[in-house]
């Protein structure tokens, strides 16, 4: 994300004396809520779906998620990278490349 949007989202909620109710737990409970709202967005059709709903949406879930980094004092690249590495170890590409099976599953 870059530096002007990510100080644009603290701005909003230092403006608004937000801050206080940014506990982690809130903070996930509404990135949770978000990403239903997203998911909402494909109840009934895989394919037929409002784009400008789905950019709102996911953008909901990237403001709260850059609020809990915010709040746990966590770097993004850090930990997607500490996760990439894992998750490379776990899906080889010799047994996953083509195969949505579960890394516990892959033969």
């Amino acid at each position: 994300m870059r530096q002007d949007t990510i100080e644009r989202i603290r701005k909003f909620s230092e403006d608004r004396d937000w801050d206080q109710f940014h506990t982690p737990a809130n903070l996930a409970k509404s990135i949770s809520i978000e990403a239903n709202e997203l998911l909402e967005c494909f109840q009934w059709s895989d394919t037929d779906y409002d784009l400008d709903h789905v950019r709102e949406e996911l953008a909901d879930v990237l403001v709260y998620a850059r609020n809990l980094l915010d709040k746990l004092q966590l770097d993004e690249d850090e930990i997607i990278n500490q996760k990439m590495t894992k998750n490379e170890q776990k899906y080889p590409v010799d047994k996953s490349r083509g195969n949505a099976k579960k890394y516990d599953q892959l033969l």
